[in-house]
């Protein structure tokens, strides 16, 4: 903190102006040694490896990179052997569960002209 006079009858404040004494260096025996610097860098990078590879395995776990493009496959009709007991519904049920089989089984119906199943006929189911 610096102390502030003022001159007498002037009433201007008057900072002394103290000469700043530079300080010592540190110590050579206070200061890291080379090893250390190497210990302490070795030890970053290792830290930022482990990092990336964290953050890649769960960027993969959650489903891949949000740059990688998509993969994209022909669509290709499901190809199925008529067994003993099968209807169009039966099997287009069994080619894809989880959609609804009326517009497929219509377009089949149509398709076949009502022509019955035979056992051991291939059909192929639009996708």
């Amino acid at each position: 903190m610096a102390a502030v006079t003022t001159l007498p009858g002037f009433g201007i404040p008057v900072v002394p102006r103290h000469r700043s004494v530079p300080r010592a260096a540190t110590p050579r025996g206070l200061r890291a040694s080379r090893t250390t610097y190497r210990r302490r860098r070795l030890l970053a990078s290792v830290l930022v490896v482990g990092a990336v590879v964290v953050m890649g395995e769960a960027g993969s776990a959650l489903g891949g990179s949000p740059l990688a493009a998509p993969e994209r496959r022909p669509a290709t009709p499901a190809v199925i052997v008529v067994q003993e007991g099968d209807t169009l519904w039966s099997l287009v049920e069994r080619a894809h569960p989880s959609a609804d089989p009326r517009p497929i089984v219509d377009e089949l119906s149509d398709a076949r002209r009502g022509a019955p199943l035979v056992p051991g006929e291939t059909i192929r189911l639009p996708e």
